[in-house]
C-alpha cells in the first residue's frame, strides 16, 4: 500500500501499488515508520519545483532492508536504514569538500521524480506512479539509490530515528553548522518552533547560547520550546511593532543569530532584520513556494549581515 497524490490539491489515496525489485545500485525498503514535514505539503500544493504526478509522497523515514540490487555492498537485506532526501555518492566535489553536504550525483542536477536511470519503480492502476526525492516514505516499500541510505543501529527505534531524515538535522544543524553558534553567550532568535524549530533551539543550547528567544504564535509551541531551552519566548501578536522592533528593544542591538524556520517571507524579512547589523547572520531554513520572490531593503545586508540558507542543515548524513 502507499498514500498516492494523484493531482495536485487532491487528498491522498490509499492504493495498492506495485513495486519493481531494485535494479543495480539499489536497495528495495520495507518502510516502518515516516514523518511528516511541511515540504511534503509544498509538493501536494504544487509549490515544489520539478516534480511530477502522480507521486507518493514522503521524505522521512526508517526501515529495513527487503533486497538488493547488483553491486550494492553498504547494506544487507535485514538492515535497518534512514532513507536519504539529500544523497551522499561520497565521491564527487561537493561530497569530498568537507564544508558541503550536497552531491552532484542528486535529484538537484538530474530528476527528484525519477531514480538516476530516468524510470520509476512504482505503478497502479496501469500508470507509472513518480517517486518524491528519491524516497518516497508514503509507501509499505520504496526502492531508492544505494547512497541515499544509511544504515542505522540495529536497536535504533525505527518510530523516533524516522525523524532524523529530515526534521532534526535540519533544525540542530542550522544553529551547528550553517550559523555556526559556538561562541558562548550568543544570543539567538528562532521563528516558528515546530519540530525544526524545536531543533533550532536545542541546537543553539547545546552550542552555549546564553539567550534563546523563540517566537510563535501558538502559545502551545512556545511552551514546548521553553521546556527544550528557550530563555524567552515571544508571541508576535501581543505587540503593536514589527517582531523585529521587539527583538532589538529586548537585545539592545539585535540577536547575533536568527533562523527562520516558517517558511514566509515577510518573517523572513522580519528575521534578518532582527539580527545585529554588523556580524549578525540569518539563516533561511522555511520553504517558500518555487518561484516566490523576497523583497529587502539592501541595507540590511549592505550594513554587515549575513543571509545564508541551508538544506538538511548542512548535514552529511551518510559517510
Amino acid at each position: 500500500r502507499a498514500a498516492v497524490a494523484w493531482a495536485v490539491g487532491k487528498p491522498l489515496s490509499i492504493e495498492e501499488v506495485e513495486v519493481a525489485p531494485p535494479k543495480a545500485g539499489e536497495v528495495r525498503v520495507k518502510i516502518v515508520a515516516a514523518g511528516i514535514c511541511c515540504t511534503d505539503d509544498h509538493l501536494l500544493e504544487g509549490c515544489f519545483p520539478n516534480a511530477e504526478f502522480p507521486v507518493i509522497p514522503g521524505h522521512e523515514g526508517a526501515g529495513i532492508v527487503e533486497s538488493v540490487g547488483d553491486g550494492v555492498t553498504s547494506v544487507k537485506p535485514g538492515d535497518k536504514v534512514i532513507p536519504l532526501c539529500l544523497p551522499q555518492c561520497g565521491e564527487c566535489t561537493f561530497c569530498l569538500n568537507p564544508e558541503s553536504n550536497y552531491c552532484l550525483r542528486t535529484h538537484f542536477s538530474e530528476s527528484q521524480s525519477l531514480l538516476p536511470d530516468r524510470t520509476s519503480r512504482f505503478t497502479c492502476k496501469g500508470k507509472q506512479i513518480y517517486h518524491f526525492l528519491w524516497v518516497s516514505t508514503f509507501a509499505e516499500y520504496t526502492v531508492i539509490p544505494e547512497y541515499a541510505v544509511a544504515k542505522i543501529d540495529a536497536a535504533a527505534p525505527l518510530d523516533k530515528v524516522c525523524l532524523f531524515g529530515c526534521g532534526f538535522p535540519t533544525g540542530y544543524g542550522a544553529a551547528i553548522n550553517t550559523a555556526k553558534v559556538v561562541k558562548p553567550g550568543s544570543t539567538c532568535a528562532i521563528f516558528g518552533v515546530g519540530g525544526v524549530g524545536l531543533s533550532v533551539v536545542m541546537g543553539c543550547k547545546a552550542a552555549g547560547a546564553s539567550r534563546i528567544i523563540a517566537v510563535d504564535i501558538n502559545k502551545d509551541k512556545l511552551a514546548k520550546a521553553k521546556e527544550l531551552g528557550a530563555t524567552d519566548c515571544v508571541n508576535p501578536r501581543d505587540f503593536k511593532k514589527p517582531i523585529q522592533e521587539v527583538l532589538t528593544d529586548m537585545t539592545g542591538h539585535g540577536v547575533d543569530y536568527s533562523f527562520e524556520a516558517i517558511g514566509h517571507a515577510d518573517t523572513m524579512t522580519a528575521a534578518l532584520a532582527s539580527c545585529n547589523m554588523n556580524t549578525g547572520v540569518c539563516v533561511m531554513i522555511g520553504e517558500l513556494p518555487s518561484g516566490a520572490v523576497i523583497s529587502i531593503d539592501p541595507i540590511l545586508v549592505l550594513s554587515g549581515r549575513t543571509w545564508k540558507g541551508t538544506l538538511l542543515g548542512g548535514m552529511k548524513l551518510r559517510k
